[in-house]
Order: C-alpha cells, then structure tokens, then sequence
C-alpha cells in the first residue's frame, strides 16, 4: 500500500520544469514496481531507489539541489505471510490495528515538533529545515532521506488491519479534535474514507472564517485514506 502527498511549494521558483503531481506520479509508479519486484529490499533501500530513478528522469534538465524541487511525503507498507513492514516519511500517518482492537500510530513528527518560529519564512525553511538535519525530511531528489525515514517490521499475526492517510485527512484528530487516533480509525473502518474526508471538509469549511483551529494555514489540504484488512 502506497499513500504519496505531493508538497504544494510556496510561490516562487522550483528550478524544475515538471509539476509537484508529475514528480509523485512517477514516484508512486517506481515504488508500485519495485515493492513487487524486489522483495529482497528492505522499505527504505525501494524508497531510496524509486527517489533515483525519478530523479535520473530529469536530472538534465531540472536543478534538483533546488530545495522547492518537486517532493512528496510517503506511507509505505507491504506485507506476506508471515510479516508486515512499513515506512512513514514526513507528516503522513499509518495507523495499525491490532487483534486486540489496539490502534498503534506511526507517525514522523519532525515537522510538528519544530517551533513555529523556525516556520515564519518560507527562505528560513528552505534555509535551515527542509531536509536538513534538524528539520524534517520528504521524499524529493536525493535518495539519502530514506534512511531518515520510521521504519518497522511486525508479525503478520499482529496486525488485523492499517490505514495510510496524507495529513489532509489526519486534521479530524490532530487539527480539529474530534477524536482520538482509534476514534479515527474506527470510523474509517465502519463508514469508509469517503465519510472521514467528508467530515475533515466540513470541519475545515466551518472554521474558514474564525480560523480558531486552522491558523494561517490554507482552509483546504488534500485528502487521501487508504484502508486494508489483511
């Protein structure tokens, strides 16, 4: 299971010619190929590779090393019989239902540990925090990120079910409080995806005015779930 978020950049250059939707379809693409064909990679080792591969795409003609180049954050998992393996990079959500009801998240916070004020400027994030040490990471140009990523491996018996969400869709618990991750999950799992994002949009709708949760953050943010019961 494969959930990618392109990075909407701020206005301004991205010294590439291709759009942020070009960079994460050929990303998802080589990441759909190569968890299939490869299984003797770990996560990180498929992710670091499908980076290069789409980086080699346009090396030629774009300046990668620009730090707005096209990138996107990753929900990675793979299972078979015996083991599920996952891999979150940047503020994507993974969350695994145990047999026991239990839901686990896994989460790279980096982002939201990071204090508002290093977040004032778009130049001082480019600067200082966007893939730097200290800062957080996405998936963009250089495959070396990959082993910043959280990266587990888990029994297949200990995992009944899983959800990947963008961070559009994760807002109904970590944005608006409506509930906690279990709550999310549970919902998800009884309604569906369409039901969370379409409460994620009237939460946002309700709150375009007030901004009481929402900041100065764009009313809406893409909004994916993908939901599997192994």
């Amino acid at each position: 299971m494969i959930v990618l978020d392109g990075v909407t950049p701020p206005s301004g250059g991205t010294g590439c010619l291709h759009s942020v939707p070009w960079f994460t379809a050929r990303l998802g693409g080589a990441l759909t190929e190569l968890t299939v064909s490869v299984r003797d990679l770990t996560l990180s080792e498929i992710l670091a590779r499908a980076i290069r591969r789409t980086a080699d795409v346009h090396a030629d003609t774009c300046e990668l090393s620009h730090p707005r180049t096209p990138q996107a954050t990753v929900a990675l998992t793979r299972w078979s019989a015996t083991e599920v393996e996952y891999l979150v990079l940047s503020d994507a959500a993974l969350l695994l239902r145990g047999p026991d009801g239990t839901v686990t998240p896994v989460l790279d916070d980096r982002l939201a540990r990071l204090p508002r004020s290093a977040l004032a400027t778009d130049a001082l994030v480019d600067a200082n925090l966007r893939n730097k040490e200290g800062g957080f990471f996405t998936a963009a140009a250089d495959p070396a990120v990959a082993a910043r990523a959280v990266t587990g491996t888990l029994p297949r018996q200990e995992v009944r079910a899983l959800a990947a969400l963008t961070d559009g869709a994760t807002r109904w618990t970590e944005t608006f409080r409506e509930g906690d991750w279990t709550a999310l999950f549970d919902l998800v799992a009884k309604e569906g995806a369409r039901s969370l994002v379409e409460r994620v949009r009237e939460l946002e709708t309700a709150d375009r005015e007030e901004r009481a949760f929402l900041g100065r953050g764009k009313t809406h943010d893409d909004a994916t779930v993908a939901y599997v019961e192994l």
